[in-house]
Parts: structure tokens; C-alpha cells; sequence
């Protein structure tokens, strides 16, 4: 009867630890795999400030394969800086910023607004353009913009405009110096905006235009091309053309430069859209072949970020949601 009653006693124990056993085994496979609840996948940063998810192995994740990867830079707040606006009147509509600059050109957005139109949208009197610009001035007033530091920009796509002429006429008018900039100089402008110099020797900037695309470089001083914009089709140019022209431009680009891009522009704006991630500044865009779109505008962006990708081999291309080239002028004016 005692050996029973041991056995009794025991039984149930060692079933439990029979039970346990597989048990703790899969958790330790799990752990070391990541294949039993993707636990191990862990984000790993590169030399590009690009963080990826990978898993134990170092290897992209299979389970995470398709997530966005993230850009981790800040760049430095301005001291001491003063307000100061712009407006950008471009092929399509009218951009504004309101931007913080101190005397080192450090920057920050205090206020951004894409996409005002006047003119393009039937406000094409005299009269409705000069209350429009006012309002949209007074606004900048409202922010704390002294009438001394509001600049506005002519972009070249725009200056291919007729309705532009009656906007710069108004503007006159009213006091202020309207600048006209070239292809070439919205492409450096763009550059002293985006690109932060950690990134001189190993990056580039695009800027897709509606009237243009602009690529830009550090080679000792900024390299700047031209290449036709979204909008190309209003010109009767065909895909597969604007394809090759702008993959011949971007060979251009120096290999060493070709780490990282810095993108701007209406249609990456479009495309970071979709995945940006609460207000980040940064957006990793997706590859191009990922993104599917019916309006044509679109379609001929990602036309031309196909070539550019194509031509470079870069992998990483960074969307900036406070930058302009505009914000570039700013950074100029002494």
C-alpha cells in the first residue's frame, strides 16, 4: 500500500513535467527564431539614419517585409531667430511658409499651406487676384511677419504661365519684389533647403515639379539639371521619352552621391501621403512599382521616380514635409 500511495503522490508531478517539457523547447525555438510570434524581429539602423525591421539573423523580416522604414534625423532648432514668409507661385497653385531663421540659417516651419490658388481656379480679375493676395499676406502678418520679410517666388514652371504675368503685375503694385528664379537655381535652392550637410558626400535632391523636375548635387559647389515635370503629358511628351531623358540625367550624378535621395515636390507629397506616420518630418518613400494610381499628374511622377531610381540604384528615397525650394530663397537673402 505505501508503494501505491507513493506512486499516487508522484504521479502527477512528473505528468507535468513531461507536459512542460515540449512546451518550454518551442518557447526557446520561438525566441530564437522569431517564427513562432515574430518576437525577435528587432528595427536595426543603417550609416543613413534609416531604420529597418530585421530579424535574428540581420536578415529583413518576412513578416515585416512590406512595413515602412523610418528616417531617424532631427536637425537643430534655430536660436534666436526671426519670422520670416514666402510664397511660392507655381505651375499649379500657390505654396506659402511661414519659417523661423536664425543668423547661423538654422530653420525651423512655423506655419506651411500647399496648394492656394487664385488665378488657376477662376479668381482671374484684377480685382479677386489683389484681395486674394492680401488676405494671404494679412495671414502672414497674423503669424508675427514683419511687411520687410515677405518674399514671393515666381517659380520657372510658373513664369511658362500667361495667367502668372497678371499675379507678378499686382504684386508690383502693391510694393513688393517679385523674384523670378531659373530651373537651374530652384535645383540649388532645393539643395541648401533639404539636404543637410551630414549628407553632402554621399546624397542628392530631386524636386518634381508640375513645369520641371530638378536634380541636385555637392560636387565643391552645387550641381544642378533639368528634367521635364509631372505635368509632361500637357505637352505631348510620351512615357517611355520623359523615361529615358530623365534616367540620362540622373547618370549624371556622381556614384559616390547616390546613398540617400532627399525628394520634394507635388507628387512624392502625394506618395508620402500614404504612408507617413503620424507628423513625422520624414517619410521614406516605397518603391515605385508599389504605388497604383488613376490620375495621370500621379502616374508621370512615379514615371519619373522610376527613372531616377533606375538610373542611381538608390534605395532610399526621403520625402520632407517642411521643405521648398522657396524655403532655399529664405535661406539666401542676407
Amino acid at each position: 500500500m505505501e508503494e501505491k500511495s507513493t506512486w499516487g503522490r508522484l504521479r502527477w508531478p512528473i505528468k507535468a513535467i513531461i507536459i512542460a517539457i515540449p512546451i518550454i523547447g518551442l518557447g526557446y525555438w520561438a525566441s530564437e527564431t522569431g517564427k513562432f510570434d515574430g518576437g525577435a524581429t528587432k528595427a536595426v539602423q543603417d550609416s543613413t539614419g534609416v531604420s529597418r525591421t530585421v530579424d535574428a539573423s540581420g536578415s529583413p523580416s518576412a513578416a515585416t517585409a512590406e512595413e515602412k522604414r523610418s528616417f531617424n534625423y532631427t536637425p537643430e532648432k534655430p536660436v534666436n531667430g526671426e519670422y520670416k514668409g514666402v510664397v511660392e507661385v507655381g505651375a499649379s497653385g500657390f505654396n506659402s511658409f511661414v519659417v523661423n531663421i536664425d543668423k547661423e540659417k538654422r530653420w525651423e516651419i512655423i506655419s506651411k499651406d500647399f496648394g492656394k490658388s487664385f488665378v488657376y481656379e477662376g479668381m482671374a480679375t484684377t480685382a479677386d487676384i489683389r484681395t486674394g493676395l492680401k488676405d494671404y499676406i494679412g495671414a502672414m502678418f497674423d503669424k508675427g511677419v514683419k511687411s520687410k520679410n515677405i518674399h514671393f517666388v515666381i517659380s520657372s514652371g510658373a513664369q511658362k504661365e500667361p495667367k502668372t504675368a497678371a499675379i507678378t503685375s499686382e504684386l508690383k503694385k502693391m510694393g513688393y519684389i517679385v523674384n523670378l528664379v531659373t530651373a537651374e537655381q530652384e535645383g540649388k535652392l532645393a539643395l541648401k533647403c533639404v539636404l543637410p550637410a551630414s549628407y553632402y558626400d554621399n546624397s542628392f535632391v530631386v524636386d518634381i515639379g508640375s513645369g520641371n523636375t530638378k536634380i541636385s548635387w555637392m560636387d565643391g559647389i552645387v550641381k544642378s539639371a533639368e528634367a521635364p515635370g509631372a505635368k509632361y503629358y500637357e505637352k505631348d511628351l510620351k512615357d517611355a521619352a520623359v523615361y529615358d531623358q530623365v534616367k540620362a540625367i540622373a547618370e549624371k550624378i556622381p556614384a559616390t552621391k547616390r546613398e540617400v535621395c532627399f525628394i520634394i515636390g507635388g507628387v512624392p507629397f502625394e506618395l508620402a501621403k500614404q504612408t507617413r506616420n503620424g507628423e513625422e518630418r520624414f517619410t521614406v518613400l516605397n518603391n515605385p512599382e508599389k504605388y497604383n494610381t488613376d490620375k495621370v499628374k500621379i502616374k508621370s511622377g512615379v514615371n519619373i521616380y522610376k527613372a531616377i531610381k533606375s538610373a542611381t540604384h538608390c534605395d532610399t528615397f526621403v520625402f520632407d514635409w517642411d521643405a521648398n525650394f522657396t524655403i532655399g530663397f529664405l535661406l539666401s537673402v542676407k
